[in-house]
């Protein structure tokens, strides 16, 4: 069981792991060992997440879904199997933790009377700086 936070889990059957050799150091255990850990999740089918945090997470992470809906992370940080796994569950469960904040909406604002005021007024201050830079028999 995945736990995101304490009302929000994902069990352990929702997920499919395979194994393949990964790259990287690993001395003559390379070639016969299966350490790199690609962990798949369909989150199209996952009842336990709400529909909206579904709709971001494929939103906001583009790179680990796929187009049937799917989620792949995969991991091959370290040379132990267990370890990628480790590190997987906790990308997806960054991953989750984030599409579930929800972003504020911003309100649109118009500048205040002063605001306008001061912009023009500090245009005016500039255009002068720069008017007394100018030759004086050059018009």
């Amino acid at each position: 069981m995945l736990e995101i936070t304490p009302l929000l889990q994902i069990p352990d059957d929702e997920f499919a792991w395979s194994f393949a050799r990964s790259g990287g150091p690993g001395g003559q255990n390379v070639n016969k060992v299966a350490s790199k850990a690609v962990l798949r999740w369909d989150l199209a089918t996952n009842t336990t997440i709400p529909a909206d945090v579904k709709n971001r997470l494929a939103l906001q992470q583009k790179r680990y879904c796929t187009l049937d809906g799917g989620v792949i992370i995969s991991s091959q940080l370290t040379r132990d199997q267990d370890r990628n796994r480790q590190d997987c569950l906790d990308k997806l469960r960054a991953i989750i933790l984030q599409a579930l904040f929800v972003p504020k909406v911003r309100k649109k604002t118009r500048p205040s009377r002063g605001s306008k005021r001061r912009r023009v007024e500090a245009k005016r201050r500039h255009g002068a700086v720069k008017e007394n830079r100018r030759r004086p028999g050059a018009e």
